[in-house]
């Protein structure tokens, strides 16, 4: 019996991976055609058709699906024994670029802090931010990001989590503002004035507003802006009342804006760094997720931890 070709493995990865044959041929610098006969040689070697037609695409069969998360890991472990070993970490020569996918609001928060206190332990290391604009597992999957921080969403059952801080709501309106003046803003003071919702898809329900909703009550939405630092330029522009994470304001000037704690109980959320099993066992991946927990947990307040 002839040993079966690991190159197949690959392939069968991408395969999955992508579930088109034009998008795993993209994905290996292939022909279509190649990845079309490489097809015929796996249907051949698991005995399952693994890709078939549905309508104008092609969907994964049962056991294709069930054997996607196990290629996946075999492959990566399959590379890992053919690199060479990692020689030890040194942060001082470290030249690298590092993608970490999240949203603007933890950029304002956390990325003035994360970028200098990489300089200072890793001076070669550069750091990208790119926008989160949805929770999908793709750009980790296809080695696009190599960090993604956010709430977590879909993910996939092969992402690595980790939790970085809790965090909360909290309200905030400009200096001035009538709601500044009270030493406790309850429910019927917070109805009392519209608001301006930061949604990256144009929602205007919130948790908020199912727990009003919860007691019947509903409040006034002005406004729907795409993201936390929009909700707080119209906050300190306007007498509109906004909703931003607790976490968000620990470096924005104390006095341009009033912070109070929300009149009803809201869910609290948690930040998570995600990343793919590839970077698992990558030392300079693994400092940079340690880096990365240390300085969140360092600087979110502490009841947010």
């Amino acid at each position: 019996m002839n040993a079966p070709d690991l190159n197949l493995l690959i392939a069968l990865d991408a395969l999955l991976a992508e579930a088109s044959v034009a998008g795993a041929a993209r994905r290996l610098g292939l022909s279509a055609s190649a990845m079309s006969r490489t097809l015929s040689r796996l249907r051949t070697a698991t005995g399952d058709p693994l890709l078939v037609r549905a309508g104008r695409h092609m969907v994964l069969t049962p056991h294709a699906e069930a054997i996607r998360e196990r290629t996946q890991h075999t492959l990566f472990e399959t590379l890992a024994l053919l690199r060479p070993s990692p020689a030890k970490l040194a942060l001082s020569t470290l030249d690298r670029t590092f993608v970490l996918r999240t949203n603007e609001g933890f950029i304002e928060a956390f990325g003035p802090t994360l970028i200098v206190a990489a300089a200072k332990s890793a001076p070669h290391v550069r750091l990208r931010f790119v926008a989160r604009a949805e929770k999908s597992a793709k750009a980790l999957r296809e080695g696009l990001v190599d960090l993604e921080v956010g709430v977590l969403g879909e993910m996939g059952p092969e992402i690595r989590i980790q939790a970085l801080f809790r965090d909360r709501f909290v309200g905030v309106v400009r200096p001035g503002h009538p709601l500044a003046a009270l030493p406790e803003v309850g429910i019927s003071d917070y109805l009392a004035h519209a608001h301006v919702v930061a949604s990256r898809k144009g929602r205007t329900a919130g948790p908020v507003d199912e727990a009003l909703a919860e007691r019947g009550l509903e409040r006034s939405i002005a406004a729907v802006v795409p993201g936390f630092p929009a909700a707080l330029a119209v906050v300190q522009a306007s007498d509109l009342v906004g909703l931003i994470p607790a976490s968000f304001l620990i470096h924005q000037p104390a006095a341009a804006y009033c912070m109070f704690e929300l009149p009803i109980k809201v869910p609290g959320i948690t930040l998570s760094q995600m990343w793919h099993p590839r970077a698992e066992a990558d030392p300079a991946h693994r400092w940079l997720r340690q880096f990365v927990l240390e300085v969140c947990r360092k600087h979110a307040p502490a009841s947010h931890q």
